[in-house]
């Protein structure tokens, strides 16, 4: 049995580059990628992972907000890891 993982990220490269790292483990899998929160939800409630990686800054709707829907919408919803660059302590 894999982990289902949806990676999110407004960056082509580092969504590659984290597909890259996860499917070279044999128990994890990518079911999807999505670029920004909107996109993000419609994934997670469509493809049901198990873990959503999401990057916080992105356009349209943020990654914390991402994660407030996914988890308001979903019955059984993921484990969300939050992952980012942005520098803000808030």
């Amino acid at each position: 049995m894999s982990i289902r993982v949806l990676v999110v990220d407004d960056e082509q490269l580092v969504r590659t580059g984290f597909r890259a790292i996860l499917e070279a483990q044999p128990d994890i899998s990518i079911v999807g990628e999505a670029d920004d929160g909107a996109s993000a939800v419609e994934a997670a409630l469509r493809l049901s992972p198990d873990v959503v990686l999401m990057d916080i800054r992105m356009r349209d709707m943020n990654g914390l907000t991402a994660t407030r829907a996914i988890m308001a919408q979903m019955t059984r919803p993921p484990k969300i890891v939050v992952l980012t660059t942005f520098d803000y302590d808030e």
